[in-house]
């Protein structure tokens, strides 16, 4: 024996691009497993990337969605994308395994029967038939995407627009100045035209491309926010307590996002909070990466079993929904914003003892954080 392996096995180089969630998944586990435990026939060799911390890779493959599994080797490349990525892949490896047989022999397939029923053409056509349903999948994951960020956008006009109606009536009743009402309808008009720049640009970028990160003053931002709304709390008996620290570090995020999240989480505790209740919005350092922010309300509460939905699109508690408007997309647009940014959002809450919303953003690290995207 000269120790040389006489039939050496092709490398199968495969690339998953998926985030500690999609990880989580029943399909991207069961797919995992199979490649580290069963004989595929090849030498497997699988990379796993988180596309937040290499946003790269989505560009660099062209990657709609994810999670995806990109094959490198053996050529030419695919990309498996969707709900189905597990089962897709196992429709290709017979096809794989066939190519190599037969690239191995130095034949090339002939049109004749290969398996006593199909002949090569036919197989042709039910690979044509594969990359079809892939790229239809892929594409309507990408229309579903878009009409999520089409929505989301839209949403974000409803602040500005609000904000200018209460100005006009506070102007009207004699609340506010000339010269003040002036300056807010302004500073409004011009959020809307950024809000409707973000719109055309919908078709064409992804929702973490309309972003832009800096240092930022949190506290700041969540004094305007409390102000913006306080049409809505000073003529009712809530009261607002804020317990934020004097040496609260700058994070890194977008100013006019991390003002929608405070927004919404605040209009909604307003919104459910009865009279004679308490709001406590409340800053806290927890590590020398992350600030967090809890915004809690006295209001019916969440049930255990619906605190992960409520951060879905269009979901709203039908325990709430008959007394409150809107179109429920309030909460899974603070989720996407969190996220962008690194960070995560949740919900403590019980029935009948309000609800505590928590999310976390990044704690500026220096003028080099300002090159990295956010993804």
């Amino acid at each position: 024996m000269d120790g040389i392996d006489r039939n050496p096995r092709q490398k199968l180089s495969l690339l998953l691009v998926a985030s500690r969630q999609h990880l989580s998944s029943r399909d991207i586990r069961e797919l995992v497993e199979f490649l580290h435990n069963e004989d595929c026939g090849f030498e497997v060799s699988l990379q796993i990337s988180d596309p937040t911390q290499q946003p790269e890779l989505l560009e660099l493959h062209r990657l709609v969605i994810t999670p995806s599994l990109v094959k490198l080797q053996p050529q030419p490349k695919q990309v498996f994308a969707g709900s189905s990525i597990f089962q897709q892949l196992r429709g290709w490896l017979p096809r794989w395994q066939q190519d190599e047989v037969v690239s191995g022999l130095g034949l090339s397939l002939k049109p004749t029967e290969l398996d006593g029923s199909r002949t090569q053409r036919e197989l042709q056509l039910e690979d044509q038939l594969l990359v079809l349903r892939q790229e239809n999948e892929t594409l309507i994951d990408r229309l579903q995407a878009q009409e999520r960020l089409l929505r989301m956008v839209a949403h974000e006009l409803r602040t500005p627009l609000t904000a200018a109606t209460l100005a006009v009536q506070s102007q009207q009743l004699g609340q506010i100045n000339i010269h003040r009402f002036r300056d807010v309808l302004k500073r409004r008009l011009e959020e809307i035209a950024l809000l409707s720049k973000d719109l055309l640009e919908v078709g064409s970028t992804r929702w973490e491309a309309l972003f832009n990160p800096q240092r930022l003053d949190l506290a700041t931002v969540a004094a305007e926010a409390i102000l913006e709304l306080e049409k809505l709390w000073l003529g009712r008996d809530v009261a607002i307590h804020t317990d934020i620290p004097a040496d609260l570090p700058k994070v890194f995020a977008d100013q006019r996002r991390m003002r929608q999240v405070l927004l919404n989480l605040l209009e909604n505790a307003l919104k459910y909070t009865p009279n004679g209740g308490l709001i406590s919005l409340t800053m806290l350092h927890r590590t020398s990466q992350w600030v967090q922010v809890s915004i809690s309300d006295s209001g019916p509460g969440i049930p255990e079993e619906e605190q992960q939905r409520i951060f879905l699109d269009r979901v709203r508690l039908p325990q709430t929904s008959s007394g409150a408007s809107g179109f429920g997309v309030g909460l899974s647009v603070c989720r996407r914003i969190v996220e962008v940014h690194g960070g995560r959002i949740w919900v403590v809450s019980e029935p009948g003892k309000g609800a505590c919303f928590a999310f976390n953003v990044p704690v500026w690290q220096g003028q080099e954080q300002e090159k990295e995207t956010l993804s």
